[in-house]
C-alpha cells in the first residue's frame, strides 16, 4: 500500500509562509496538492508531473511554488503572501495524471493516493 505523509502545516498571520511537504512511500508519480474548507468543495492547488511540468491554481498563481525532489520521493509546495482565504486542510495526492482527479471531498476521491491532510489556518 502507498503512504503519503505530509507535514508543515500549522498557523501563520496573513502575509506569512509556510512549506509544506509530503513524502511518498514509492517510486515517483505524478503529485499535487489540494485543500478543502469547511463548506467548499476539494480544490485543485497545485500540481507537479514526474518530467517536472507543474501547475497552479489561479488563486495561488505567483504566491505558491511546487517542487519535488524525486530522490526522496518527496514534494514540497512552498506558500508565500499567505492570505485568510488560504485556511483549509491541504492534501497531498499522488497518482497518473493526478492533476486530472477533481473530488468534490478530497477524503473521498476514488482515484490515486491521498494522505491524511494537514491544517493551514491564516489569520488576518
Amino acid at each position: 500500500e502507498v503512504q503519503l505523509v505530509e507535514s508543515g502545516g500549522g498557523s501563520v498571520q496573513a502575509g506569512g509562509s509556510l512549506r509544506l511537504s509530503c513524502t511518498r512511500s514509492s517510486e515517483e508519480s505524478d503529485m499535487g496538492w489540494y485543500r478543502q474548507a469547511p463548506g467548499n468543495e476539494c480544490e485543485l492547488v497545485s500540481s507537479i508531473r514526474s518530467d517536472g511540468s507543474t501547475y497552479y491554481a489561479d488563486s495561488v498563481k505567483g504566491r505558491f511554488t511546487i517542487s519535488r525532489d524525486n530522490a526522496k520521493n518527496t514534494v514540497y509546495l512552498q506558500m508565500n503572501s499567505l492570505k485568510p482565504e488560504d485556511t483549509a486542510v491541504y492534501y497531498c495526492a499522488a497518482g497518473p495524471y493526478i492533476r486530472l482527479v477533481r473530488p468534490r471531498n478530497c477524503r473521498l476521491a476514488a482515484s490515486g493516493d491521498w494522505g491524511q491532510g494537514t491544517q493551514v489556518t491564516v489569520s488576518s
